[in-house]
């Protein structure tokens, strides 16, 4: 029997695991650890603290599956996948980081995105890179190093995406994926699938800064050096295979493929995309190659920066109650307690609305100066008022998303696939169900991004073919219905929902600079 390991760089976690080439799990380890927040809306990460999580969840993986009978030799590759970058890592010539990456959730670049807006053609920009203009996207995070950090642009040599510089060290060749890149935004052409040297020039970023080698998420970049293999427990010339963006893996993970599937993934954020063969930038969702068929299928996506870290910062601020009970059951999990308090609630949550922008916000509101909000509050409602009204509120973003999408997709299933954390939640996936209106369907094996990167280790390495690899290796199940009359409720509330944020945007903004 042959295996492969998939790993999944998170944002605040990296997951790994090494299944055999049917797809059954022999073993899998987790590393926590969280970003650097040293302002607000900052948010970057040293790329040494996603190295030491690999290594140690590869090596304990390898380790666990030697005790189990495996032996390494009969592991035939691996494949790591990453959260978006954003920024990537700048490295100098000999490849040392020379600041933190700046990540998917950082929103510092709002004077960068002015810029573009008004010295770039955007609509020449949105052509080429099916893409807008954000601080969201990297390419306006490497204006900010280029006007900020003056002497770190001097000295690099290239930007990095995490899955690209943790495969660099494991095999000393520099490669990246088609995925991204492409979620860069304003510098790679998505219809040539190179980078665009018209789009860097007119942004100002050398095209020397791109890697040169641009490779399928399921290519093999490399062969493991033989530095790693007594920390690893892995042999030397072990295939490492690219990966990519995570959203994307997952949405491989969960058997994603053709035109028309769809799945949010719900994690500390929420991505939901589906699959196209072309892409317009107005709809104002995120495009990138898919991690599967990447030369004729785009990946498009929008999502909430704050999805499960809404759910986190409301239970850390204002449940402590919750969180001391819980320690005294067998589950110790607090959202367990807050779940059954908030079932009790009836949906709309008694009149209380969430606003989930609690970091800015993506797609397709694009502020980086939107903020988070309870409206309708009064002396009557409770915590566990406030909690289904996160849970719905995160949901509604959902469906905003959504309505954004259908203008420019060929198909959308009639069924919605829910993956990440929040697929723990009974109560979340039934909110879901009643607010989309589709029926929602969940990974029973309960990982995502880890199992998609084993998956394009396998196609990578031949162990299957691409063929096979077309259904995944999960196993889908039904978890809810949508409710009629939740359903018309709910899409009363969608109103409100979406009339909040152009309401409250003036009272943002002067906020943000009051």
């Amino acid at each position: 029997m042959d295996y492969v390991i998939g790993v999944d760089i998170g944002t605040q976690s990296t997951k790994a695991l090494l299944v055999d080439q049917h797809g059954a799990i022999v073993a899998q380890h987790a590393s926590s650890y969280q970003p650097d927040t040293p302002k607000p809306r900052w948010a970057e990460q040293w790329p040494a603290v996603w190295l030491k999580a690999v290594v140690e969840c590869i090596a304990a993986c390898v380790r666990k599956a030697q005790e189990a009978g495996v032996a390494a030799k009969s592991i035939k590759a691996v494949c790591v996948s990453s959260l978006y970058g954003g920024s990537g890592i700048p490295v100098d010539s000999d490849m040392r980081p020379l600041y933190p990456c700046l990540i998917w959730m950082d929103r510092r670049a709002t004077d960068q995105v002015e810029w573009v807006r008004t010295n770039v053609d955007l609509e020449r920009l949105h052509t080429i890179t099916g893409n807008g203009v954000d601080s969201y996207y990297g390419y306006t995070k490497m204006l900010w190093l280029r006007d900020h950090e003056p002497d770190v642009w001097a000295h690099t040599r290239y930007f990095l995406p995490p899955n690209a510089y943790v495969t660099y060290r494991l095999t000393g060749e520099v490669a990246v994926d088609h995925s991204s890149a492409g979620n860069i935004g304003g510098i790679y052409d998505i219809a040539k699938r190179d980078w665009s040297d018209e789009a860097l020039d007119m942004l100002g970023i050398p095209a020397t800064m791109m890697p040169e080698r641009l490779v399928e998420s399921s290519d093999v970049v490399g062969g493991l050096l033989s530095q790693w293999t007594e920390q690893l427990g892995l042999e030397a010339g072990t295939a490492i295979v690219a990966g990519g963006v995570d959203a994307a893996v997952a949405t491989f993970a969960a058997g994603v493929t053709r035109a028309g599937q769809h799945v949010a993934m719900i994690g500390t954020s929420m991505c939901w995309g589906y699959i196209n063969q072309s892409v317009d930038a107005r709809y104002g969702l995120i495009s990138m190659p898919h991690v599967f068929n990447g030369q004729r299928d785009i990946y498009i996506f929008g999502g909430a920066i704050t999805a499960g870290a809404s759910v986190t910062w409301y239970r850390e601020q204002f449940c402590h109650a919750e969180t001391e009970a819980a320690r005294a059951t067998p589950h110790g999990d607090p959202h367990r307690l807050l779940e059954e308090a908030a079932s009790g609630i009836p949906a709309g949550a008694d009149g209380v609305l969430f606003l989930p922008y609690l970091m800015g916000e993506r797609s397709p509101v694009w502020d980086a100066a939107a903020s988070g909000a309870f409206v309708g509050l009064s002396l009557f409602h409770t915590r566990a008022h406030l909690y289904r009204a996160v849970l719905e509120g995160v949901s509604f973003a959902l469906k905003h998303n959504i309505e954004a999408g259908r203008k420019g997709a060929q198909s959308l299933d009639d069924k919605l696939i829910v993956v990440g954390g929040a697929a723990h939640s009974d109560l979340w996936m039934q909110i879901i169900a009643d607010i989309t209106g589709y029926p929602v369907y969940t990974i029973e094996q309960e990982v995502e991004a880890a199992m998609g990167a084993a998956l394009l280790a396998a196609v990578g390495v031949g162990l299957i073919s691409r063929e096979e690899a077309q259904g995944g290796w999960v196993t889908l199940i039904g978890r809810a219905q949508p409710d009629a009359a939740r359903m018309v409720l709910y899409e009363q509330r969608f109103g409100v929902y979406t009339d909040l944020y152009p309401a409250l945007k003036p009272v943002m903004h002067r906020l943000q600079t009051s």
